[in-house]
């Protein structure tokens, strides 16, 4: 059956669109001109698109620069689709020109319909409300589409990730103050070494992520200025001279962020360092929480073969073959996520490299790569926390033996009989198989009440000592 059409004529000529479709022949030839990969902008892309038409419009009208009844219509349009309406209209890829020009036009056109079929015009006609000379007054797609950028990673960072490592935080917390008196022995090198308890290793992951949220919180402010207004090059041709302050405050009471003009609109225009950072910062909470990942993972190794110092909950998700095994899945799709947004966080400093002169074109690059990376490490830092650290079981007795058995628990012994006995003492226990109180007393450097009283695993948990709790 073939499709409906409706025909509509542009500067560069006439073209055939879907007749239900909100867009326009920009939208269209780039379309079919750009038909690269499946990868497409997210909801929150499009929200901030969205936002920056229904600011850019009231902005225009508070100055003057468009009727009232133009402004509330582009106005109340870029409303819907802030609010998810017409994500469906939105069709292009990621791969188009690097300015995020395709995607601005594309919100042009969409509004120009919504906003003359709300006026009882035809979608089509381009009248009363124009997608260039009303929906995009003031504004160039090397302004608005850095603005859209930093509305989408603020409020992503903001609404999304940031409560996200919060409920993970609190996880960690909880277990570290859980298992604050599970002593256990600590490993370094991937051997064993003097004892700690689990609460301090748990505390260890807690801090990570809490320094991860201190850093998204330090980059934010980065992102609140907007190179609104700077239009074509930086110098805000054709714009109101009020148009970037009234569009950062109309921008902060629709978002709730404190947006700013930016002091320099070249700046953000023609580098987009202050995305490259977060970037940075989305790295290094991938690095943090791949750590996390993989302690979990060699903690619960076995049941019977491996350290098995915790008890990784059972899913139900396990092998095709092998009946009744737990496999760490949740440390393996959460590593898997991590290693995503370290090859994403690659992508976007190529990207934010290729800036020159006067603009940046890697743009849907940059914010594709950031909004994925925001995207997948919220998502995986929730699961983790229901699905696997709130179900975590520490394995007592498995950890009770292996400190029981461990060699380095001679290090106590360092202070009172010297590093190079403390030595003999352990290689003697090592080479026989026998406990290092045998080998003590065998080599006559240690009695076994001296043993007993200074070799004592909970008083080797801090510098005084004491039992510290999850450190």
């Amino acid at each position: 059956m073939t499709q409906a059409t409706r025909t509509e004529t542009d500067s560069l000529g006439t073209i055939e669109i879907p007749a239900d479709r909100l867009w326009g022949p920009q939208t269209e030839r780039a379309r079919r001109l750009f038909r690269i990969g499946s990868e497409r902008f997210p909801p929150g892309l499009i929200r901030a698109v969205g936002l920056q038409k229904q600011a850019a419009a009231q902005a225009n009208a508070r100055l003057g620069e468009l009727p009232p009844e133009i402004a509330e219509a582009i106005a109340a349009a870029a409303a819907e689709v802030a609010a998810g309406r017409h994500d469906a209209e939105f069709p292009l890829p990621v791969w188009q020109t690097g300015s995020g020009t395709q995607t601005n036009m594309n919100a042009n056109e969409v509004l120009s319909n919504l906003a003359n079929r709300a006026l009882g015009q035809p979608l089509g006609s381009r009248k009363p409300v124009h997608p260039n000379d009303h929906v995009n007054r003031g504004q160039s797609s090397n302004d608005s589409f850095p603005t859209i950028m930093h509305i989408a990673a603020a409020e992503a960072v903001a609404g999304r990730l940031i409560p996200a490592l919060t409920t993970l935080h609190a996880s960690l917390d909880r277990r570290a103050r859980d298992w604050s008196g599970l002593v256990k022995i600590g490993r370094t090198h991937m051997m064993d070494a003097v004892p700690v308890t689990l609460g301090q290793e748990a505390a260890a992951w807690a801090c990570q992520v809490e320094m991860g949220l201190a850093r998204l919180r330090d980059a934010l402010p980065r992102l609140m200025p907007l190179a609104q207004g700077g239009t074509a090059a930086g110098t805000g041709l054709n714009t109101h001279p009020d148009f970037a302050e009234t569009f950062a405050g109309i921008i902060s009471d629709l978002t709730g962020l404190p947006f700013t003009a930016a002091k320099n609109p070249f700046e953000g225009m023609g580098a987009h360092d202050a995305l490259v950072e977060l970037s940075g910062v989305l790295n290094t909470i991938a690095v943090s929480l791949n750590k996390i990942g993989n302690d979990v993972r060699l903690l619960g190794s076995g049941p019977r073969a491996g350290l098995s110092e915790l008890v990784i909950p059972a899913d139900g998700l396990s092998s095709s073959i092998m009946p009744g095994k737990t496999n760490p899945t949740q440390s393996e799709a959460l590593t898997m996520v991590a290693a995503q947004v370290m090859g994403n966080h690659v992508a976007v400093t190529i990207g934010g490299a290729q800036g020159h002169l006067e603009l940046n074109v890697f743009k849907p690059l940059i914010i594709h790569n950031v909004l994925q990376s925001i995207g997948l490490l919220a998502d995986a830092s929730e699961s983790v926390a229901a699905n696997m650290m709130d179900k975590l079981e520490p394995n007592r007795a498995k950890m009770a033996d292996n400190l029981q058995k461990s060699l380095m628990l001679v290090t106590a012994l360092n202070p009172r009989i010297g590093y190079d006995k403390a030595v003999a003492i352990a290689k003697k226990a090592l080479a026989e198989d026998i406990t290092l109180k045998a080998a003590a007393a065998a080599l006559g450097h240690v009695t076994a009440e001296d043993f007993d009283r200074w070799v004592r695993p909970e008083e080797m948990l801090s510098p005084s000592g004491r039992l510290d709790g999850a450190g």
